[in-house]
């Protein structure tokens, strides 16, 4: 007997209904609607590790936001290719080989010319920052790999440290300037992620002439005023080293504003980040030494543990400056060879 028109049409508003229910209890439960394999190389990919800030919104295309930030994967086969938009400067290891740098790159970009021997590799890249902002199109939308070929989960760090600062952290003047900044170097010795929030010119705080305050992007993905909030849920930093005040003098920033704004920023790191160790550096030419340690000083008495002011009094050896202000390859290594077994103590300890 066939089915008369309404049971057709109650049947099929079952139907409907039951796949409404199926997407909803998808959605809810975290299964996957559609969603990248995990090995395909795609920016979604759960093998492949982004560290520092990366706008993650656009899933087939993943921005960094500030110097330092970087990617890690494992992967399989002879070669490996990155996905760009547009033209672009990078670094890329590959094996824990020494950084290579290619220019103005774009598309599909061969990280390969010659081709590996089968196997499992790991690949790191960073791209070139000027100034705190990226010089050409930072824009990673994926691998390419062998066919059959993976990505692989690689062993991650266990712990991650953040670097606030301007330009001194960025690295400029240094020869590959995040991947050869104090920072950089520091996190590299410690055997730690690591991440540089740091931006060219910047003061700790916003000046009235337009001198970036990091006092505010500390909270962005990016560097812009007008960036989103970063969601502080993604990582949390073993330490947090503060290297902030050397061009706040140029932009009129008073020793009473600097103190109350390096106490309110202390304050907001240790809400994002509790267990970390929080390190205040004298900046490297003493500009705001003492309201730096007075800023300290106020959040410790209040209660605040796992935070210090750090005296870098001769850090910078002689010949460690490109100018007056900004350390070159050797005093970047200085500096680290000094910070390294500050902030390991501190993480020792904690363990």
């Amino acid at each position: 007997m066939q089915p008369s028109r309404q049971q057709f049409v109650v049947r099929s508003s079952i139907v409907l209904l039951l796949s409404v229910l199926l997407t909803l209890v998808a959605g809810v439960t975290g299964l996957p609607v559609a969603h990248a394999a995990t090995g395909d190389g795609s920016p979604t990919d759960s093998n492949i590790r982004f560290v520092g800030r990366w706008n993650t919104s656009n899933s087939t295309a993943y921005v960094p936001g500030f110097a330092g930030a970087y990617f890690r994967t494992g992967f399989t086969g002879t070669t490996v290719k990155l996905k760009q938009r547009n033209a672009i400067d990078l670094y890329y290891s590959i094996d824990g080989g020494a950084d290579v740098y290619i220019q103005n790159v774009s598309g599909t970009v061969n990280l390969t010319p010659t081709k590996l021997a089968a196997g499992n590799h790991t690949l790191r890249v960073s791209y070139r920052v000027v100034a705190g902002s990226y010089h050409g199109d930072a824009v990673f939308q994926g691998l390419v790999l062998d066919s059959g070929a993976t990505t692989r989960a690689i062993p991650q760090p266990a712990h991650l440290i953040e670097f606030i600062g301007d330009s001194i952290t960025v690295g400029t003047t240094s020869s590959k300037n995040a991947l050869t900044a104090y920072g950089w170097l520091t996190g590299e010795q410690l055997g730690a992620a690591h991440t540089q929030i740091a931006v060219g010119g910047s003061c700790l705080v916003s000046a009235a002439d337009g001198c970036i305050g990091m006092a505010d992007r500390f909270l962005r993905v990016q560097y812009n005023a007008t960036d989103p909030l970063w969601d502080f849920s993604r990582y949390q930093a073993s330490a947090v080293v503060i290297n902030l005040g050397t061009n706040d003098t140029s932009h009129g920033v008073d020793a009473a504003t600097f103190q109350s704004t390096y106490t309110s920023l202390l304050r907001t790191i240790r809400a994002k980040y509790p267990n970390a160790a929080i390190f205040a550096l004298q900046t490297f030419i003493k500009r705001y030494a003492a309201q730096t340690q007075a800023a300290v000083q106020a959040v410790t008495s209040a209660g605040q543990t796992n935070t210090y002011f750090v005296d870098t009094s001769g850090w910078i050896p002689s010949g460690g400056l490109t100018d007056s202000v900004h350390p070159n390859d050797a005093g970047h290594v200085a500096v680290a060879a000094k910070l390294a077994p500050i902030i390991a103590a501190k993480l020792t300890a904690a363990q």
